[in-house]
């Protein structure tokens, strides 16, 4: 199996559509990095007007390589789906598009075995992903704006909270942040799998991987109790931004934070656990169906 996972990831490698994404992120950073160095002072006045002069933070060391790594995973971890979708979509429909999925079935291997490589090839193609963007968005934005005490902005409910993280509780957040997203994506892969198996050329599981997480990533954000209570739980979306749970930090009773807690740990261990389920029904269902596909050419 070990030799058929090689072939599976060169065959990755050599797809132009694989280095897309890793030239999006890159880019997208740059961009990020090169705003928040040019004018970024502009920003944080804007989100720390509201707490006065109470806060205590040097506002000058507020934008920091932890402080942009946060704000570029709230954009790239929401557009990286379609980056995923890219090249799980074409495992199975590329090689039927190209008329070698039955000349790969005639090898003395099992069906499961080859629909689990493409598995394991496309869990190791997000996971280098998400390497990439750690050392592009985490790392070099330390070089670039140096570290100190970490602010997060977050919405809670009808009012917004301003939340400090001192600079020696951070990086394992970062490390469990990226941990968790490897297995949301992986969801996207899974999924994208299971909808290469039922097409002949690499458009439609595309596609139809992008449309579906978009759909259901509306319906995640549409605030409406019946939505909430019947639909939202059964939407992998609802649980793609867990990894943020790693940065809301808890407070004692004289609200001061806690340092190395979390707020809502039961919640983000839930939402783990779930997503791991769609992983394995994606991919039960995807191996399920490879098995009844009839190859005709």
């Amino acid at each position: 199996m070990w030799s058929l996972l090689q072939i599976e990831l060169y065959k990755i490698s050599k797809r132009p559509r694989t280095y897309i994404a890793f030239i999006s992120i890159a880019a997208i950073v740059f961009i990020f990095q090169f705003a928040f160095k040019a004018d970024g002072a502009s920003y944080m006045n804007m989100m720390l007007q509201s707490a006065g002069d109470t806060f205590e933070l040097d506002r000058s060391k507020a934008i920091n390589g932890y402080f942009m790594c946060y704000i570029i995973l709230n954009t790239l971890l929401i557009q990286i789906p379609i980056l995923i979708a890219l090249v799980a979509g074409d495992a199975i429909s590329g090689e039927a598009n190209m008329g070698t999925l039955r000349l790969l079935l005639t090898k003395p291997l099992s069906r499961s075995k080859v629909i689990a490589t493409k598995f394991f090839a496309s869990t190791i193609y997000t996971v280098a992903l998400l390497i990439f963007m750690a050392i592009m968005a985490l790392f070099v934005s330390m070089l670039i704006f140096g570290v100190d005490d970490m602010l997060i902005f977050r919405a809670h409910g009808d009012e917004s909270q301003i939340l400090q993280i001192t600079k020696d509780d951070v990086m394992w957040r970062y490390f469990a942040a990226f941990g968790y997203a490897a297995v949301a994506l992986t969801v996207i892969a899974a999924l994208a799998l299971l909808l290469s198996v039922f097409a002949e050329n690499s458009v439609g599981p595309i596609i139809a991987t992008v449309c579906i997480v978009i759909v259901y990533t509306i319906v995640s954000n549409i605030n409406v109790p019946i939505i909430d209570k019947s639909i939202k739980p059964f939407l992998f979306t609802s649980y793609l931004v867990g990894w943020k749970g790693f940065f809301y930090i808890a407070v004692n009773e004289e609200n001061i934070p806690v340092k190395g807690s979390m707020e809502n740990w039961p919640a983000v261990r839930n939402s783990l656990f779930i997503l791991i389920a769609h992983i394995g029904i994606f991919f039960g269902a995807a191996v399920y169906f490879f098995k009844k596909k009839d190859i005709l050419t």
